[in-house]
Parts: C-alpha cells; sequence; structure tokens
C-alpha cells in the first residue's frame, strides 16, 4: 500500500500524483491534507504517512511506502526521518529514486513542490542529467516504487549502521 501526504504547499502536486497512481493501478490512501489550509504543518502529515507505513512492518510480506510533498521537500524528509523504521529520501531525479531504493531500501519519497522538474537544476546539484535519467516526477515517482532493494552485504552493513547508530 502507498501512503500519500503534503501540507498546503504540495497539495496540488498530491492530487496530481494521485490521478497518476490511479493511472498505473496502484493502490494508495491519501492522508492529508484534504484541502488547502495555508495554517497546516507538514510535520502532523508527515508523522500520519509514517506511521501507516511502519505500521504493517512486523509482517514480512507488506511492504508499504509514503510519498510526501511540501514546498521543497526538505523538511518532510527531515521529520519522516525522526519516526522509526523510516527512510525517507527527497529525490530529484529517476536515478536518485532509483538508488534510494536499491541501496537504501528508502520506503518513503519527498517531494518538491517548487522544483521545477523539467528543469532539474532547480533541485539537484550541478552534475549534467544523463539523457536516460528523467526529472518528471511521475517518472521519479514510478521510479522509486518499481525499484526494489538489492539485499547486497554492503548495502544491509550500511542500513545496519545507521539503524543501531
Amino acid at each position: 500500500m502507498i501512503y500519500i501526504g503534503s501540507d498546503h504547499q504540495g497539495f496540488k502536486l498530491k492530487e496530481k500524483i494521485k490521478v497518476y497512481l490511479d493511472k498505473l493501478g496502484f493502490r494508495y490512501e491519501d492522508m492529508g491534507a484534504y484541502k488547502l489550509d495555508k495554517q497546516d504543518d507538514y510535520p502532523d502529515f508527515a508523522k500520519e504517512v509514517c506511521n501507516k507505513v511502519v505500521g504493517n512492518a512486523h509482517v514480512r510480506s507488506v511492504q508499504n511506502f509514503g510519498i510526501l510533498i511540501c514546498g521543497t521537500g526538505i523538511g518532510m524528509s527531515i521529520a519522516a526521518n525522526k519516526l522509526s523504521g523510516i527512510r525517507a529520501a527527497l529525490c530529484c531525479n529517476t536515478e536518485s529514486a532509483k538508488s534510494a531504493r536499491e541501496h537504501n531500501n528508502a520506503n518513503v519519497l519527498c517531494l518538491s513542490k517548487n522544483a521545477d522538474y523539467k528543469n532539474i537544476s532547480s533541485l539537484c546539484s550541478s552534475r549534467t542529467l544523463k539523457s536516460e535519467q528523467s526529472s518528471d516526477y511521475k517518472n521519479i515517482t514510478k521510479a522509486f516504487l518499481d525499484a526494489k532493494f538489492t539485499k547486497s552485504e554492503r548495502h544491509i552493513r550500511r542500513l545496519n549502521k545507521i539503524h543501531n547508530s
């Protein structure tokens, strides 16, 4: 199951992503915001989504994901990563989304509503975007959801170091 949430700044992008998830046939639950309210706070939605993501963590066959959107994506990623069992990644192209899943076993995708996903330099480093990478929010979302954790020894070792620190 995918749990999706945003504050008021990410509301419009969240609604677009929901339409895209419907088109792809993914099941999701909208955890808010349910309307534009400039007084809402992103940590509240991060907590709601992340509690659902880790809610069935004890059941090995259940793989939940979260998608969080705010103005920059940074606040959501910070708030999400405060919660035990969450590995949230702010992704700006398909390569970062794929790597977040394959190398870091990320379970929450964070996106920026302010990012010009057609002009990747607005969010990511000045590294040249490879032609096979896409910076479109749809492709980023799909790359994240389609990728699988490699379970390689080095990635497991690194995650254990993070988990045990």
